[in-house]
C-alpha cells in the first residue's frame, strides 16, 4: 500500500481515536459507549501524554487509519482498531508488533490481551494465528484473555 505510514501516537490523536473506534467492522464502540467505560477523549489524550498508554498510529496519506496502543504498567494490548477498509493488507499484524516490541523493551516477560471468544469473529483468530494463547480466563464481557510469552535475548 502505498503512502502508509506508521508513527507514535500523541495527545492529538485522542479525538480521532475514538472516532474510529466507532467505525471498525466488528467490536465497535461509539463515543458514547466508550464515555460509559470511563474512555473519554481527555482520558485517552492524558495516558498518551504521560505515557501510560502507548500506542502507535497507522496513517495513509496522512490520515489515520488505524492504531494500536497498551497499558506500560501491566502488559496489556488494550485495543487495536483499523478501518475495514484496510482489513487484511497486514496494518493491524504491523500495529499489533510495534506494541508488542514497545512493551517487550520496558522489560515484560508476558503480554495479554482480552479477544472475542466467538470463533466466528475476525480477532478470534487474528491474534491465535500470531502466536497469542488462550489463559483460561475470561474477563468482565466474557471475552478470552488471550497471552503471550516473550522471549528475551
Amino acid at each position: 500500500m502505498t503512502d502508509l505510514t506508521y508513527r507514535p501516537a500523541t495527545p492529538d490523536d485522542a479525538a480521532m481515536c475514538i472516532r474510529i473506534r466507532g467505525m471498525t467492522r466488528e467490536n465497535a464502540f461509539s463515543e458514547e459507549e466508550l464515555r460509559a467505560l470511563g474512555i473519554t477523549i481527555e482520558s485517552w489524550n492524558t495516558g498518551i501524554r504521560n505515557g501510560s498508554c502507548p500506542g502507535f498510529i497507522a496513517c495513509v496519506k496522512g490520515q489515520m487509519i488505524g492504531y494500536c496502543f497498551g497499558d506500560r504498567n501491566t502488559g496489556e494490548i488494550v485495543v487495536l482498531a483499523l478501518l475495514p477498509a484496510y482489513e487484511g493488507q497486514g496494518v493491524g499484524k504491523m500495529l499489533l508488533a510495534m506494541m508488542v516490541d514497545t512493551l517487550k523493551n520496558q522489560g515484560f516477560h508476558r503480554l495479554f490481551l482480552a479477544c472475542s471468544s466467538d470463533p466466528s469473529v475476525r480477532s478470534y483468530g487474528f491474534y491465535r494465528h500470531l502466536g497469542w494463547r488462550p489463559t483460561g480466563e475470561k474477563d468482565e464481557f466474557e471475552d478470552d484473555i488471550l497471552e503471550i510469552q516473550l522471549d528475551h535475548d
